[in-house]
């Protein structure tokens, strides 16, 4: 019984890490192309979690919220914030800082 119960909780470890992997490579795919779409730098190119929790997606299902913050420039001599909002596997919103447009 123990071992069955090990097992599960392996399994679900491990298709936790996959669907995080999933929604990580969705996020840093929309933040590229929010910052080009606006003549906007992607700095370095990466995407970190700062949020993790539960919330119900259209359909009133339970699904995984999480929350990436990445970093942008609109001159090259400054850092300004962004995140984006993954609800399971599709992006909920995108917010970026005030920056100048020129």
């Amino acid at each position: 019984m123990a071992e069955s119960i090990t097992l599960l909780l392996l399994a679900a470890l491990v298709w936790l890490w996959f669907d995080s992997m999933r929604a990580r490579e969705r996020a840093l795919a929309t933040g590229k192309r929010a910052c080009e779409r606006n003549g906007l730098m992607f700095l370095d190119e990466t995407v970190e979690c700062i949020g993790l929790g539960f919330a119900r997606d259209d359909y009133g299902r339970m699904a995984l919220r999480r929350t990436y913050g990445f970093e942008f420039s609109d001159t090259g001599n400054n850092r300004s914030s962004g995140s984006i909002v993954m609800l399971g596997g599709e992006v909920e919103s995108l917010y970026t800082e005030p920056y100048l447009i020129q």
